[in-house]
């Protein structure tokens, strides 16, 4: 009997030994998280003196030159191109000055730029002109999975599109996936399926409720330099937004804004032609550069070392724009200084721990994500790691400045395997998960560096933040949240504040190491849910190079 006893306890400690150890080595990099390293940080990166950190800018390239300084002080090794810390991502920027108007049988409408609409060109010229024939084309979408396609029976090669943003699903629950956006219902989609079509422009018709924000984070996003990656000229030569007004004025043959957008969210809809023309030149001022991700490498030890988990977040912020109150600077403190803080400060936990792990662990800053996830594209088309050793990515976008909460949340939780490490990583923070509805139904998961990532099979989790605050009345966090929405989201004043405070920043911190660690030591990579839309390109990816 005590031979037998002694044998179970044998096998006992062969099982309970490695999670303990990890156990360990997750709480001692937790515990090295320190909050005044992200304020420290934040500091820097948040000053006027970097002057918004737009992509192909001093600012942003001061960032950058920052965020490898950093690397370079706690010992990662350079893991962008040339052995140094740099991914370099060629961009284009363009500043554009539209000037349009629609004509519809004998009457000519001037629209006024900012206030009616925002115009940019998808070509790389500093002028470009075209005109067409509008066609109202729904939500402008070609879905086959859900048995919808918007540009059905309707030729819309040379004309200019008129589209809804968000899926027909605001509408109708029974529809996409209901009130939660999918990512055919973002303005990138609406773009890119506009032109596979074949339309020379495309007007996308804002509304607070379909957008999720409002018009003045169109004017503050769209006017002003605009950068993107180089890209050779297509059939779409303009894209910009229509107000609320403008878009009902346009449409009031047809019945009005309100009556199309309902018959738009019928199955069998069709385009309708809305027997006008639009006529615009848009004239920018063109600048060539670069911008760069920012890599570096913790090296893991062991079988597994080959293969990395990405810690990541976005530098870069929107520069000089439109002046709101006299203030012209989009410095851009809490998206997403925040989140490069924490990332460094993340760097820093593992180095002060010493605690070394059996995946490599990769850092990175990316850039021009506000551009529409221009570095974190880049990186998926061109990865210094190939994309089937990427084990996973845990994104920070926006940090909690706010205080201390009794739950945490992640966008993609119920998407793959990484939801019940994260669910475990909380739990061992004394944090509750709760799911963010205002997230899905803006569709963030679509709108932030881990999700070019994801698209290309990658598992990911994009960190959020609670709602339950400690020592706060309930509904507390939800009412900051829309105030940042409102009031300060792209716009000058998102910057630092005096009242912020870094207690909920180090709890989310702790929770993204202690997920880190649990995926960089377990026996296998994450995987996505059977349900999950990504699945199939996980499936693609592992099938790839190891």
């Amino acid at each position: 009997m005590r031979q037998l006893i002694g044998s179970v306890l044998a096998v006992l400690v062969l099982f309970t030994a490695p999670l303990a150890a990890q156990q360990s080595a997750a709480t001692r990099v937790a515990r090295a998280a320190d909050a005044d390293v992200v304020r420290g940080h934040l500091l820097y990166l948040a000053d006027d003196a970097l002057e918004g950190r737009a992509p192909g800018t001093r600012g942003g390239d001061l960032a950058a030159k920052y965020i490898a300084a950093q690397y370079a002080r706690l010992g990662l090794v350079p893991a962008g191109d040339d052995s140094s810390y740099l991914h370099r991502v060629p961009i284009i920027s363009l500043d554009p000055s539209p000037q349009a108007s629609i004509v519809a049988g004998a009457d000519e409408w001037p629209l006024e730029y900012k206030k009616d609409y925002v115009l940019w060109s998808m070509h790389d010229d500093s002028l470009v002109s075209t005109g067409g024939d509008l066609i109202f084309a729904g939500y402008g979408i070609v879905a086959p999975e859900y048995g919808w396609n918007d540009y059905e029976g309707a030729d819309v090669k040379g004309k200019v599109v008129v589209v809804l943003v968000n899926t027909p699903g605001i509408r109708d629950s029974t529809l996409f996936r209901g009130k939660y956006m999918t990512y055919y219902g973002r303005w990138t989609y609406k773009i890119e399926e506009a032109e596979r079509q074949g339309a020379a422009g495309v007007l996308m018709v804002h509304t607070p409720e379909s957008a999720t924000y409002g018009w003045a984070t169109v004017t503050g996003s769209w006017t002003g330099p605009q950068t993107r990656v180089a890209r050779k000229a297509g059939p779409l030569v303009v894209a910009g937004w229509l107000s609320e007004a403008a878009s009902d004025k346009l449409l009031q043959r047809q019945g009005g804004l309100a009556q199309l957008a309902a018959d738009a969210a019928k199955k069998g809809f069709r385009a309708v032609p809305l027997n006008a023309r639009l006529g615009t030149t848009v004239r920018s001022r063109v600048e060539r550069s670069e911008t760069y991700n920012v890599l570096g490498l913790r090296p893991g030890r062991g079988a597994r070392a080959n293969e990395v988990v990405m810690i990541g977040a976005h530098y870069d912020h929107l520069g000089y724009g439109p002046a709101v109150d006299g203030d012209s600077l989009y410095n851009g403190a809490e998206d997403n200084a925040s989140g490069t803080a924490a990332l460094l400060a993340a760097a820093e936990a593992f180095e002060r721990s010493g605690v070394a792990t059996g995946r490599s662990l990769l850092f990175i800053g990316f850039a021009a994500e506000e551009s529409g996830l221009l570095g974190s594209t880049a990186y998926a088309a061109r990865p210094s790691v190939p994309l089937a050793r990427i084990a996973a990515v845990l994104n920070m976008d926006v940090m909690n400045l706010y205080g201390r909460t009794r739950d945490i949340s992640a966008l993609g939780v119920d998407q793959s395997s990484l939801g019940k490490l994260f669910t475990a990583a909380a739990a061992a923070e004394n944090l509750r998960v709760t799911v963010n509805q205002d997230a899905l139904i803006r569709g963030s998961f679509f709108r932030s560096d881990h999700f070019p990532l994801a698209r290309a099979g990658v598992p990911a989790l994009s960190l959020e933040g609670g709602t339950d605050f400690v020592g706060k009345p309930k509904g507390w966090g939800e009412e900051q949240s829309k105030e940042y929405t409102d009031k300060r989201y792209h716009q000058p004043g998102d910057e630092l504040l005096p009242w912020f405070t870094y207690d909920g920043v180090l709890q989310q911190l702790r929770v993204v190491l202690r997920t880190a660690v649990a995926v960089a030591d377990a026996p296998r990579q994450p995987v996505w849910s059977a349900g999950s839309e990504f699945r199939e390109a996980g499936e693609r990816r592992s099938g790839g190079g190891r």
